[in-house]
């Protein structure tokens, strides 16, 4: 666990840059979501006063006469697009004998219909039967000064002129109504015209020679002293804004207020009324106003009520009791406005806890309107959650673009410092890593180095100095290599003339019975050891031993008849009771006991003895040696054994190069043994283990 951490700490850096960006970006992340999820709960707010706002700017619209005149003539299917059909008034009449209460009432109602060239018409029954079955009009229309017609004069074409057509039923109903001039009471200026319409009914011919106007049909007309353009003031040609007001008798809608006392009112088929009403110049030319003229603006309708709903609002109207809606009206759809499914989905699921009983849960609004002809239920519904959620996701669509960007520019900076700064530390830190953990001579240091990492930044020097430390390091190392290849060549000529004499001893001391052919014949094999390495440690490294099967209890008997040969007093042994057979390497085995009797006589307490064991099983053979005296330091139990280490100071000064326990080791190795030490109450002991040889080999031995 502990080299794992260290492993991770060398990427500390890099993985704390990361995260900071990663952080960062998060926070964008997070800061949008907050800033969503609180718009969210404010919009659940306001959605709940202005749900309640529309309801009442609804129910105020249609408390107004323009809108009881939208709720008594619902909208009904039509058969053409262009004709103009009467609607229900919200009062009984219009009177259309006096100019401002006509105007009055049309202009309250809502019920003029806008056209071109500042024309303007109202088509309307009263709301009462009683008052008979007359259809009435009004409106504007522009014209010159207008030409009258003389009263008893055949042609009515010489004057302007109205002519109206009502249809109903199969029955069609024409009337040409020429325009003549009322005498002026009082010559105000800026009365303008005033005169009337009076009706005859249409002729093929022009001659109306004999001919009765039509008794219950009323037109009058009021032409304003003013031009329309005022830079024509005080020309008599220029054109000026006429207002008539007409009462049209229907003898069908007549006679059914005749026939019955149960009037249905309005008529059923009023939708099926066609009226047009047509202004002409004296002569032949074109209309100066005409009904079914295209581009007409139509009035106030329910309909337009959607403008006032959002997408997701329904609005239905019903009259008293009724269980069929009189007008079913949904808020008109954004279809411009892009929406992010992800992004519904989110906001769908942020929670919003509203502090009121208004919840994300469908809603209805209800309340009244009174009219004369009956009361009107109005009743608005939502979904609170569906209206404000894609509200907001079209919003957050928007500005997505805006966190998206942030986003990016994170990116692109994260981006820039990692190819710009984190690749090349990564790269330094790798380089510097296997250069670490692989560089064992000027050989392998060739292979790296830093000279594609320099530059004039911070990293750039920073390489350099690596490099031009890694130049020095290989020279060091090529000074050392040649000190080496010196140092050998140095104990090739040590050896070769240590070889001589002691060929020449062994040859005095040739009876293998004799002690002193033992000892020569160890120091020829330490000089072959020894002789053409390039130092001690690679020569005890790759030795190789002759493994025989030796009685390791005959062995330490003569290990301690010969000790103070070696200056070894005070030495004890126990012998075994029979041979215990071992595979080993005598010399060798005999330079590892030789050294931890020289380690244990340097260590011991003066007077005390050094005690020699021998333990065997079936498996195994375990020699034990052991002195009184100071104890090891924690310290040094697990670097006693490497090369080099001793704890005396001068140590290669006084023949002590701290090789011994090395040699032990390595030797024990080779012959597949094991050392070991450990402290005991009074002193040390070093334990041997060797393995037990089989009982053929020992009888072959």
């Amino acid at each position: 666990m502990a080299r794992f951490f260290l492993w991770l700490a060398s990427f500390r850096l890099r993985i704390l840059l990361r995260a900071s960006f990663l952080l960062l970006a998060l926070s964008v992340v997070a800061l949008a979501v907050t800033v969503l999820q609180e718009e969210k709960q404010r919009s659940y707010k306001n959605y709940q006063a202005g749900l309640l706002k529309t309801k009442e700017q609804i129910v105020a619209r249609l408390r107004h006469p323009s809108g009881q005149l939208a709720l008594l003539n619902p909208p009904k299917p039509q058969g053409t697009a262009r004709n103009l059909h009467p609607v229900l008034l919200p009062f009984s009449a219009i009177d259309f004998d006096d100019q401002d209460k006509a105007r009055n009432a049309v202009e309250i109602a809502g019920c003029l219909i806008q056209y071109q060239r500042h024309g303007s018409l109202c088509v309307a029954i009263g709301n009462n039967p009683w008052v008979g079955g007359f259809i009435y009009a009004a409106g504007t229309f522009a014209s010159g000064t207008l030409a009258a017609h003389e009263i008893g004069e055949r042609f009515l074409g010489r004057a302007h002129r109205m002519r109206v057509v009502v249809s109903l039923r199969g029955k069609t109903y024409r009337w040409l109504a020429p325009f003549e001039l009322l005498p002026i009471r009082r010559n105000t200026p800026g009365d303008g015209l005033r005169g009337r319409f009076t009706g005859y009914a249409e002729l093929d011919g022009q001659d109306y020679t004999g001919k009765m106007p039509v008794k219950d049909f009323r037109g009058w007309v009021w032409q304003s002293a003013s031009c329309l353009d005022p830079k024509q003031e005080g020309d008599s040609g220029c054109e000026k804004k006429s207002f008539f007001s007409l009462r049209l008798p229907v003898e069908l809608l007549i006679a059914d207020s005749i026939k019955t006392k149960k009037i249905i009112w309005p008529p059923a088929d009023l939708a099926d009324i066609d009226v047009r009403i047509e202004v002409l110049p004296p002569g032949d030319g074109a209309p100066l106003f005409d009904s079914n003229e295209a581009g007409a603006s139509a009035p106030f309708a329910l309909d337009d009520l959607a403008a006032l709903l959002q997408p997701g609002e329904i609005l239905r109207i019903r009259k008293g009791s009724a269980e069929q809606d009189l007008a079913y009206i949904r808020g008109r759809d954004e279809a411009e406005e892009q929406t992010s499914p992800l992004l519904t989905r989110l906001i769908r699921h942020l929670p919003a806890q509203s502090h009121d009983e208004f919840d994300a849960r469908p809603v209805e609004l209800a309340d009244t309107v009174a009219t004369e002809s009956g009361n009107y239920s109005i009743l608005l519904q939502a979904n609170a959650a569906r209206v404000v959620d894609r509200a907001l996701s079209a919003i957050a669509t928007r500005v997505a673009w805006f966190v998206i960007a942030m986003l990016g520019a994170i990116a692109l900076a994260w981006l820039v410092i990692e190819i710009g700064i984190v690749r090349r530390i990564a790269r330094l830190t790798r380089r510097s890593s296997r250069l670490s953990a692989s560089a064992e001579g000027p050989d392998m240091l060739l292979a790296y180095d830093f000279a594609d990492l320099k530059n004039n930044d911070e990293l750039g020097i920073l390489a350099a100095c690596l490099d031009d430390l890694l130049r020095r390091v290989k020279e060091d190392a090529r000074r050392e290599q040649i000190r080496a290849e010196q140092e050998k060549d140095q104990w090739h000529a040590v050896g070769h003339e240590i070889m001589s004499p002691l060929q020449s001893l062994l040859a005095l001391h040739g009876n293998p019975d004799d002690p002193s052919h033992r000892y020569i014949a160890r120091m020829q094999q330490a000089v072959r050891v020894l002789y053409g390495r390039a130092s001690p440690s690679e020569a005890f490294e790759a030795t190789a031993l002759a493994l025989a099967t030796l009685d390791v209890d005959d062995f330490l008997r003569h290990v301690a008849a010969n000790a103070t040969h070696i200056g070894i007093d005070g030495l004890t042994y126990a012998p075994a009771p029979a041979p215990v057979w071992v595979h080993a390497d005598e010399y060798s085995l005999e330079d590892v006991v030789s050294h931890l009797l020289r380690n244990a006589d340097r260590y011991r307490t003066p007077g005390t003895t050094i005690a020699l064991t021998l333990a065997a099983d079936e498996s195994r053979a375990v020699v034990t040696v052991y002195n009184t005296g100071p104890r090891i330091a924690p310290a040094w139990m697990a670097r006693i054994f490497e090369y080099g280490v001793s704890d005396q100071q001068e140590a290669a000064a006084q023949g002590n190069r701290g090789q011994g326990l090395f040699v032990a080791k390595t030797y024990m190795a080779k012959m597949g043994g094991t050392i070991s030490v450990r402290n005991e109450a009074l002193g040390v002991s070093f334990s041997l283990v060797l393995q037990r040889a089989t009982r053929l080999d020992s009888l072959r031995a």
